[in-house]
């Protein structure tokens, strides 16, 4: 019982690293190798060391996943990188329940929040320290870096929204970020 107890949160958030510490924290990494199908440039990619860290993902999830009315948190840190002209990104996802919105935000670095929705229509938001993203249900979200530092971002998704990776493993997104000119631009995908 918690009756007139005072306590202090199970988890903290490093201000000056962007690091979640204390239990239960669920750590992920993701390397190269764990995101191959991602990238078009095969060629490219079967020349860089597949165990080469993609990115990373923290999660807080407070109340057991499935939970009506609650919330999970996280952080994502992509580093800097390109496979050919395609930048380091994340697998991307839908939402297992469709209708589900998120909130991601910039804490550090810059990138692109790739979004899509169920008639396959893609566009961009960019992503840099201060920016806040609503990604509303049915709508497909990745990150990618575009920078030269790592990109960290905060995320906030209701704690039964799930995640559905396989309809972008299966189908991909409509467009891919590459750079041109050295600068991020969206292209048709007429690879997938």
């Amino acid at each position: 019982m918690k009756h007139l107890k005072m306590l202090k949160s199970p988890v903290e958030l490093g201000m000056n690293n962007e690091i979640l510490k204390g239990e239960p924290i669920i750590n992920q990494l993701r390397f190269l190798k764990d995101i191959a199908g991602i990238f078009h440039d095969r060629e490219t990619l079967s020349e860089i060391n597949p165990e080469t860290p993609a990115y990373s993902v923290q999660s807080w999830l407070p109340v057991a996943e499935g939970t009506p009315g609650g919330l999970f948190f996280g952080i994502s840190t992509i580093m800097p990188g390109k496979v050919g002209k395609e930048y380091y990104m994340t697998k991307g996802h839908f939402h297992a329940q469709s209708d589900r919105a998120e909130f991601y935000w910039g804490i550090q670095g810059n990138g692109m929040l790739i979004l899509m929705d169920r008639e396959r229509n893609t566009w961009t938001e960019e992503v840099s320290p201060g920016s806040l993203h609503y990604i509303g249900g049915e709508i497909a979200h990745r990150l990618a870096n575009t920078g030269d530092e790592k990109l960290i971002v905060g995320a906030c998704w209701p704690s039964d929204a799930g995640h559905d990776y396989e309809e972008i493993a299966v189908k991909g997104f409509s467009a891919c970020l590459v750079e041109v000119d050295g600068k991020p631009a969206l292209v048709e995908n007429n690879i997938k």
